[in-house]
């Protein structure tokens, strides 16, 4: 990462339900290599807010201050590159310690700040958002992301079934194995259905499937091309792949459909072990003796939840 990118900061604002907080917090520490119980998080580390499901806004931050004037006397001289621009203040709801502002307010100190901003404000279609917050007393002032909830779009698919991760869950199963993209291969050879593919390949990662059931690969191929998408699924064990990857992930079968045994499930693990050199494991049974078994050393966990419903998500090395 080049030094102008590791001065740079940015806040991140989190909105999750109270279920989705133990699997929010490990893409947090996956993205970030750090965690925080607030619903913000501070980094030098650039993540494009839309690849989370739980991030709101990315805040990059161009000026802080003690003072909302010494931010206003900032902007006399900001010159903005863009034709048009407009502000938004983030302070919409509750931010750590910090209490929303009320929108009459937020909408005055919107204005003020824009007036000042020498350039042409376009509130409808402007080509620059410019981002005011207030955390913790101090005010912040930068450019401005919102998250697109990309993951909706892929929650009807042609195929489905109902024990299959959510498109939630997979996002932020395929971000916790692979947080930085470049130059990382990824197989899930117990695809599925393809919920995970899916969602890697909406973000750009480079990943594989792999299922034994025929029916389901065909499945799996014809929701991945719904929704535009290119990824190549294969039908067979993973026993059988010879090709070695940066990580894989994996959802141990447990349905009706693919029932496994505890030989099964050790033997998918091992074999995971072996072509990958990172693992990221879901399931509904607590197997930390066969990872163990199998070689793997288990760094981070979290039990995502849906109602009664719960999974453990593994990480391992």
């Amino acid at each position: 990462m080049r030094n102008e990118q590791q001065n740079k900061k940015y806040i991140y604002t989190y909105v999750h339900h109270v279920d989705e907080f133990d699997l929010c917090r490990m893409e947090m520490r996956a993205f970030f290599n750090l965690d925080s119980e607030a619903n913000f998080i501070i980094s030098h580390v650039d993540v494009e807010p839309s690849r989370s499901p739980f991030i709101e806004d990315r805040l990059e931050v161009l000026y802080e201050e003690n003072s909302l004037d010494n931010i206003k006397k900032l902007l006399k001289h900001f010159i903005v590159d863009a034709k048009t621009y407009k502000v938004v203040c983030l302070n919409t709801f509750d931010i750590g310690n910090t209490k929303k502002i009320a929108q009459p307010e937020r909408r005055v100190i919107e204005r003020e700040l824009g007036l000042l901003i020498e350039g042409e404000p376009d509130l409808d279609h402007p080509e620059v958002v410019f981002g005011l917050l207030l955390l913790d007393g101090r005010w912040y002032f930068g450019v401005h992301s919102k998250s697109e909830s990309i993951w909706r779009k892929h929650l009807h698919k042609p195929y489905s079934y109902s024990t299959a991760l959510s498109t939630r869950v997979a996002r932020a199963v395929a971000n916790i194995a692979v947080p930085q993209p470049q130059n990382i291969r990824a197989i899930d050879p117990c695809c599925g259905i393809g919920t995970v593919i899916i969602e890697a390949l909406s973000m750009g990662m480079t990943i594989e499937g792999r299922d034994l059931n025929h029916f389901v690969c065909q499945g799996s191929r014809e929701n991945i091309a719904y929704f535009g998408l290119q990824g190549n699924i294969t039908l067979g064990p993973i026993s059988e792949v010879t090709e070695h990857y940066d990580v894989a992930i994996i959802d141990l079968p447990y349905n009706l459909f693919t029932h496994s045994t505890r030989e099964d499930q050790f033997d998918i693990v091992k074999h995971a072990r072996r072509i990958a050199d990172k693992v990221v494991i879901v399931t509904i049974e607590t197997i930390d003796d066969l990872i163990t078994d199998a070689g793997l050393v288990i760094v981070d966990r979290c039990i995502a939840k849906k109602q009664r419903f719960l999974r453990q998500i593994l990480l391992c090395n």
